[in-house]
């Protein structure tokens, strides 16, 4: 299995009322994430559709994810639960995550915590390359995040 978690914040000069607008912004985030397709708002606040897909070493990876929210609280945190499988290389997709607003001085504190975990034959052949992915990912991610709130 590879797994990680992770714990990321930023400080934004923006209002915590703009960043829940821009980081709820569903078509926003899906362009920031380039592994990130096809995304679909079931129920907004609730429950999303998304496809996964990537290469892990030889592997073709493509995972239909189901994502819950599993906690929102207006303009301070969204907590979610996203799974997915890809039967064709016999792998499961785990992540784990919360978004969380902290009124500052001056702005906003926007911290992204959470876990993730690849199951499966692509885990074991490929473990250290997808921990590097997630990171990569990650940082990029937060990266267009603080660009976008700055």
């Amino acid at each position: 299995m590879a797994s990680g978690s992770f714990d990321r914040a930023f400080h934004s000069s923006q209002s915590p009322a703009h960043c829940w607008a821009v980081l709820t912004d569903v078509d926003r985030l899906a362009d920031w994430v380039d592994i990130v397709n096809d995304v679909t708002v079931r129920d907004y606040l609730k429950s999303y559709s998304a496809t996964l897909e990537d290469r892990i070493g030889p592997f073709r990876l493509r995972a239909d994810l189901d994502i819950a929210v599993t906690d929102a609280r207006d303009r301070e945190l969204i907590a979610f639960e996203a799974t997915g499988q890809d039967r064709q290389v016999g792998s499961r997709l785990t992540i784990r995550a919360a978004m969380t607003l902290d009124p500052a001085s001056e702005g906003t504190t926007v911290r992204f915590e959470g876990t993730y975990a690849v199951e499966g034959r692509v885990a074991t052949v490929g473990a250290s390359m997808i921990r590097r992915k997630a990171d990569a990912i990650l940082a990029k991610f937060i990266a267009r995040a603080e660009a976008e709130l700055q």
